[in-house]
């Protein structure tokens, strides 16, 4: 059953309400509805956490989480998905998200070296930029998307499964 499993995986909720970079956030985080594992919560996770894992930014969670309290998703799960693009993930994810970027405006890939400065971020802007940040929104949204739909597919069928058995037993 999802629920289980995702139980399993959950960060801890006083690691996440005790956040240096959450507690901006304050007595909201304390809302028991952020903290529930039903259907509708954690497919909003997911849809919330995969979009904020492709927006290249600093403070992805912060980000996250407060979309997740507007919309009332998981709010752990909602920060642990943003990991998914972590330092090692990063580079490879990002680069898929330019080439989805040059592709759809019909753009050649240009070649690059990264140099971890502010002079190159901001002529990367301009070479590089577009074709980069729309391919962030078109993950990010095709991921999220993705997300809500497959967790409530899976939900709804691991709980008609489990109706299925009861259903089964009682026939006995």
């Amino acid at each position: 059953m999802p629920k289980k499993f995702l139980k399993r995986l959950m960060p801890d909720p006083h690691s996440i309400k005790n956040n240096k970079y959450l507690q901006i956030f304050g007595d909201l985080l304390h809302n028991a509805n952020l903290w529930h594992l039903n259907r509708r919560s954690v497919a909003k996770a997911f849809a919330v956490g995969l979009f904020f894992a492709f927006v290249p930014v600093p403070f992805q969670m912060v980000l996250a989480a407060g979309i997740a309290i507007l919309v009332n998703a998981n709010l752990p799960l909602s920060i642990a998905l943003v990991w998914i693009t972590n330092p090692l993930t990063m580079p490879a994810i990002f680069y898929i998200c330019y080439l989805v970027g040059t592709w759809v405006i019909n753009a050649p890939e240009k070649e690059f070296v990264f140099d971890p400065s502010w002079q190159w971020v901001s002529d990367s802007l301009t070479t590089i930029g577009p074709a980069f940040l729309l391919g962030c929104l078109i993950c990010a949204t095709l991921f999220s998307i993705l997300g809500y739909v497959a967790i409530n597919i899976i939900w709804r069928s691991s709980v008609a499964k489990e109706w299925n058995k009861r259903k089964n037993l009682r026939v006995k």
